[in-house]
Parts: structure tokens; C-alpha cells; sequence
């Protein structure tokens, strides 16, 4: 078991095309596209390699996005030399774009149905887990996903739906901060760890998290038990996280 804390952001852009019509009876000339210098979109798309390990992050709407983001961010990430090494899908119940709680819609990759084979499934919370714990599909969903995986990964309140789905009966967990007690009672098989002073926890395959940007926490130890701790630090330094751990304002 291992206890670590760090943080970081990310950001999402989108871009929309617009086209304007003519509405005078004057013939108008249809222009080809032209082509771009650089297709900065495809330049940076990853394909889904069936050879390479699969990351799955579960979606819902209201999930917290930095949730969702802060696996991304991590297992995204090339090597040194620019070689992809995992699969980084996102899965909901259904094709339709969910909504985060902060208000990003999000197209899923798959839903429960045709989600392919995973080696890792991170589940994470929402403010308000009441819908999701009710929901048989997501809890039946994470009980069959459990059977496949080699690491199961909760963040935050998804720590609701682990226990829900009782795969992680006997084992550590922690969970939002100040949310253990009522996680201990209403799942009293799970071993609740003091999320007021434990940020990460890992026990077999089942780890665990505060959630949001400690999410990262949580991604970033399991990345280097999937890789190595050489991985690890350039994926660290990829993201710029010491400039998060020591930073200062410069002088007035």
C-alpha cells in the first residue's frame, strides 16, 4: 500500500466551422477546401492499437470532468521517443454526450455494450452519486469489467459504486474527503481507509483516490507500476506538475 498527493490541471479546446449561405439569384462559385499546411487534428490522434493495453474511463452525466481528464492526461502520454503504449478509451451506458458537472459535453468512445477488452477500468464520482449507485447497468457494468482487468481504480465518491458493485469486499479503499464514515456504513465490507489524512491507496488490484486533481495521484502510480518509474517522471515533466509543487510569484 502507498500514500502520495500532487496536482494538476488540464484543458479541453473544440472547434466549430461555420458556412454562409447566398440568398441572391446570382450563381455562386463552389470553392474545394483547401488543404492545410499542417492537420494539426489527425498530426495527433491516437488509433486504438488492439495490441496495446486498454485504459477505460467510465462516463456519466454530472461526472466530475478532472476526473475523466487527469487519466487521460497521464496514460495519453508517449514514450520519450514518441511511441503510443496504451489505449485510452472513455465508456458510457449509452452513445449520447454526457454532460460534466462543470458543464463539458464529452463524446464517449464505446458504451457497455461494444466496450472492448480492458486491462484497467477507472470509475469515477459526481457530487451527487444517488442516480449512479441506483443504476444497474453502471454497477453491473464494473462487476463484468472486474472480471477482465488486472486494476480496478475509483476516485472520489466512484468509491460508492465499487462498494455497490461488492468487488472489493475486504479490501482498502478511500474515498472524497469527509466521505468515509457513511462509505463504511453503508458498504460495511469494504476497509475504509481515514481519507482526512490518506490521499491514495492501493490494495491488490483495487486503487483508490480523494478524486479530483488527486485523480492524477492515482493515475500516476499506476502508470508506474504499468511502465517504470523512468516513465513516470518524464510523463511528470511532461505535464509541468513541479511548476504546480514549487511556483512563485515573481517580485512586485
Amino acid at each position: 500500500m502507498r500514500r502520495f498527493g500532487i496536482l494538476a490541471p488540464f484543458v479541453f479546446a473544440v472547434m466549430v466551422s461555420s458556412c454562409n449561405s447566398d440568398k441572391t439569384n446570382t450563381k455562386t462559385e463552389v470553392q474545394e477546401p483547401k488543404e492545410l499546411a499542417s492537420d494539426t487534428l489527425t498530426k495527433h490522434l491516437k488509433p486504438f492499437d488492439p495490441n496495446l493495453p486498454t485504459i477505460g474511463l467510465l462516463m456519466y452525466n454530472g461526472v466530475l470532468q478532472s476526473e475523466v481528464v487527469a487519466t487521460s492526461d497521464v496514460f495519453a502520454k508517449p514514450t520519450e521517443d514518441g511511441t503510443q503504449i496504451f489505449n485510452v478509451v472513455t465508456i458510457a451506458e449509452t452513445q449520447n454526450p454526457i454532460t460534466t458537472e462543470e458543464g463539458l459535453r464529452l463524446v464517449p468512445d464505446y458504451t457497455f455494450e461494444n466496450a472492448p477488452k480492458l486491462k484497467v477500468l477507472f470509475v469515477p464520482s459526481a457530487y451527487d452519486m444517488y442516480a449512479q449507485v441506483h443504476n444497474d447497468k453502471i454497477v453491473n457494468f464494473i462487476s463484468e469489467k472486474n472480471k477482465e482487468t488486472e486494476y480496478m481504480v475509483s476516485n472520489c465518491a466512484g468509491a460508492q459504486l465499487i462498494g455497490a458493485s461488492g468487488i472489493a469486499d475486504g479490501h482498502q479503499i478511500v474515498t472524497w474527503i469527509g466521505g468515509g464514515e457513511q462509505l463504511q456504513k453503508d458498504y460495511p465490507n469494504l476497509k475504509v481507509e481515514d481519507d482526512s489524512v490518506v490521499t491514495y491507496v492501493k490494495d491488490g488490484k483495487f486503487l483508490s483516490s480523494n478524486g479530483n486533481l488527486a485523480s492524477y495521484i492515482s493515475a500516476l502510480e499506476l502508470l508506474e507500476i504499468m511502465t517504470s518509474a523512468e516513465h513516470r517522471k518524464f510523463v511528470e515533466s511532461y505535464l509541468y506538475l513541479d511548476r504546480l509543487q514549487n511556483w512563485g510569484k515573481p517580485a512586485p
